[in-house]
């Protein structure tokens, strides 16, 4: 099993370093356009979320973003340094009394984008799957 991570400080201009990382990882494990496109767009919303929901956007908190690779699945562990939340609950961004509201996309993407999705440690950390043959 492979595994390589990085650390960005908790900025929304590091975003462009995750990017990076999921280009690299394109490249290094000849990803498909669909999955990739799936993975970059999952991905930098859980870093997102992890720097602004998790961290509160404090720059002296980091958010690590590892990846590991198992059996044709490929997978982009996000944690942040925040409280954790509590992810049984969340309100349905479909549901029309949630339509106008900013917030509450990120996770409904993810799950959608993803083939898995598994929070960690209270939601400090969330596991993004993604099978590479699928």
């Amino acid at each position: 099993m492979k595994n390589i991570s990085i650390q960005i400080p908790s900025l929304s201009e590091n975003i462009r370093i995750i990017e990076s990382f999921i280009d690299n990882a394109k490249e290094k494990y000849r990803l498909n356009d669909d999955i990739y496109g799936n993975i970059m767009i999952a991905v930098t919303e859980a870093v997102n979320n992890a720097i602004r929901h998790g961290n509160k956007d404090n720059s002296s908190k980091n958010v690590t973003l590892s990846l590991s690779l198992e059996d044709g699945l490929i997978k982009f562990k996000v944690q942040d340094e925040g409280d954790g939340f509590n992810y049984h609950h969340l309100p349905d961004p479909t549901a029309p009394e949630n339509i106008s509201k900013p917030g509450g996309r990120g996770i409904f993407l993810m799950k959608h984008l993803s083939d898995e999705v598994d929070f960690k440690e209270n939601g400090k950390v969330v596991e993004l799957s993604f099978y590479m043959n699928a």
